[in-house]
C-alpha cells in the first residue's frame, strides 16, 4: 500500500468506435478502477449510450489517429495510475489482482508491459510472432505519454518499465470484414506517416516488403504451426503491407 495506507486510485481509459458488443463485459472487468472514461470516435451503434448507462464517462472526439486519442484521454484522467486496455482485450481476475498489487507497491517502476494471448477465428494463435506479443497497459501518467505514431502507438516512459506475470486475452477478430477493416485503417495511417516522412514507394516496397512480411510471419516465426488460421493471418497481414504502399503511392498522386 501507499505510505499512508490509503488505496491508490486508478483511472481506466478506452478509445472506442462501434464496440457495443464489448462494452458491458469490458466495464464489468474494470470494477477495480475508480473511474472509467471512454474516448469515443462518434460511434453509430450505441457504444456511447450503453457505456454511459453502465456508469462510464464518455467523451466524444472525432478520430484523428491513435496516439492523439490516447493522449487526449490521459489528460482527462483524475488519477496518476492509468490502465489503458482495448475493448477487445479481456482482463482476467488474476491480472486484475496483480495490477492492484503493483500499483499499491510500485517502487521505482512507472509502467508495466502486459503479455497478450491472441485469438483469431476462435483459436489461440501461438506462433507467427504473436507468442511474444505484449504492450504497456498500466502506467503512471506523470512519467508516460504516447509516442505520436499515427498507428501502432507505443508508450514512452521516463523511468523503469516492468512486466506483469499474468496475461490478458486479446480477441481482435469479430468477423473477417471487421478484421480487414481494421487492417485497412492501419494501412492508411501508416501510409500517412510515411508520406509525412517524405518516403516514396518503389518496386521494393510493393513486392519485397509484402513477401518478406508473409515469410517472416508464416515461416520464420512458425505461423505454419497454427494451421489454416496461421496462413490466413500471414496472408492478410502481408497484403496489408502492400496496401500501405499503395495508399502511399495514391497520396503522391492525390488519388482518393
Amino acid at each position: 500500500m501507499s505510505k499512508n495506507n490509503e488505496k491508490i486510485k486508478i483511472s481506466a481509459l478506452a478509445i472506442s468506435y462501434n464496440e457495443v458488443h464489448n462494452v458491458k463485459r469490458y466495464i464489468e472487468s474494470l470494477s477495480f478502477a475508480d473511474e472509467i472514461i471512454f474516448i469515443d470516435s462518434e460511434s453509430t451503434d450505441g457504444t456511447a449510450s450503453l457505456a454511459k448507462s453502465l456508469g462510464a464517462t464518455v467523451i466524444e472526439k472525432k478520430f484523428e489517429n491513435f496516439s492523439s486519442q490516447r493522449n487526449f484521454g490521459i489528460n482527462l484522467a483524475k488519477n496518476d495510475w492509468i490502465v489503458f486496455f482495448d475493448l477487445d482485450e479481456i482482463i482476467t481476475k488474476s491480472l486484475e489482482d496483480e495490477i492492484v498489487k503493483k500499483v499499491s507497491n510500485p517502487h521505482s517502476i512507472v509502467a508495466f508491459f502486459v503479455k497478450r494471448n491472441f485469438y483469431f477465428m476462435n483459436k489461440h494463435i501461438r506462433y507467427g510472432g504473436w507468442q511474444s506479443d505484449k504492450a504497456i497497459r498500466l502506467f503512471n501518467k506523470n512519467y508516460c505519454t504516447y509516442n505520436g505514431n499515427l498507428v501502432h502507438e507505443e508508450v514512452k516512459a521516463d523511468g523503469k518499465i516492468g512486466v506483469l506475470k499474468n496475461c490478458l486475452n486479446h480477441y481482435s477478430y469479430k468477423n473477417f470484414d471487421n478484421y480487414n477493416d481494421k487492417l485497412n485503417l492501419y494501412s492508411k495511417l501508416q501510409a500517412e506517416n510515411l508520406y509525412n516522412k517524405k518516403i516514396k514507394p518503389n518496386g521494393y516496397h510493393f513486392f519485397f516488403r509484402p513477401m518478406y512480411r508473409f515469410m517472416w510471419q508464416y515461416i520464420f516465426r512458425l505461423g505454419i504451426l497454427d494451421g489454416k488460421e496461421g496462413f490466413i493471418l500471414a496472408y492478410i497481414h502481408s497484403f496489408s503491407v502492400f496496401k500501405r504502399y499503395l495508399q502511399l503511392w495514391m497520396r503522391y498522386r492525390k488519388i482518393d
